[in-house]
């Protein structure tokens, strides 16, 4: 199998362009299974969260798979309620225990919580340079937020975690974060499975064999875009990633931009009360 490719991070590492997302994969064989099937079908990114809680399933999973540490990317965030200085860096060593990998390859910070962001970016800065996580970043940030983070960061986010998929494509946000060195990683990138009702990706995909979804993760990857496709079924799995082996064309790419209708299916970053 051709290796997933990966984008450098401005810390200095690189980040696998495709991986699993496990929101929702149930702590226990569940996700466990699904890090599983992941890592054997090449995958070398997983992306979890305190919020999930499944933090500790997914450090089990890659422990057992006999890969070394190094060989896979873990992206973990801090919660909302969690936010703040000295509450961030508790949250922090509670999920490098829970997952009981080492280290992280990448923190994020799960939502631009207003009042608290700002302190809590602060922690995530003292993280890193203590070696404990490699890359730090944010999720759910739009460019306002990033401007007020960005006045006084000392170390600008790697990558900025974000709601993005044919209908929702992101644009300003996206050539924002491109200028300033920050990798956008899409969640809910397929929306559900529901790419596959979109005739203009069918369309796309008949010519080179491929499902909507398939096409939808290509044209992300050929955009710069990370990406982590949520999936506990093995098959599901290793067909998210059977996307190495086509290459879309520059008019494909562009009648796939004109898809966007900037419809949001989670929440506003600016009206979050969880």
């Amino acid at each position: 199998m051709t290796s997933i490719p990966s984008f450098p991070l401005n810390h200095g590492s690189a980040i696998p362009a495709l991986g699993l997302g496990v929101y929702q994969a149930r702590e226990g064989p569940e996700v466990e299974s699904a890090v599983r099937t992941a890592l054997d079908c090449g995958y070398r990114l997983v992306d979890t969260a305190a919020f999930y809680g499944n933090e500790r399933g997914v450090g089990r999973a890659i422990r057992q798979s006999g890969l070394d540490r190094a060989e896979v990317f873990v992206t973990s965030k801090v919660w909302n309620r969690d936010q703040g200085y000295a509450s961030t860096l508790r949250a922090f060593s509670d999920s490098l225990a829970r997952l009981d990998l080492g280290y992280l390859d990448l923190y994020l910070v799960h939502w631009p919580v207003k009042g608290k962001f700002r302190a809590t970016w602060r922690a995530l800065e003292e993280i890193y340079r203590s070696g404990r996580a490699r890359a730090i970043g944010v999720s759910n940030f739009k460019e306002h937020h990033l401007n007020d983070l960005l006045a006084e960061a000392t170390v600008t986010p790697a990558l900025n975690q974000v709601e993005l998929h044919p209908r929702l494509q992101q644009f300003a946000l996206r050539e924002f974060c491109t200028a300033r060195g920050i990798v956008v990683q899409a969640w809910r990138p397929i929306l559900q499975g529901q790419v596959n009702g979109i005739p203009e990706l069918q369309a796309i995909g008949e010519r080179y064999g491929k499902s909507g979804v398939q096409v939808t993760l290509r044209w992300m990857l050929q955009s710069g875009i990370s990406t982590i496709p949520k999936s506990t079924n093995p098959a599901r799995i290793a067909h998210n990633a059977d996307v190495l082996d086509f290459a879309l064309s520059e008019a494909e790419l562009r009648a796939i931009a004109a898809l966007d209708k900037g419809r949001r299916v989670g929440p506003d970053p600016d009206f979050i009360d969880f």
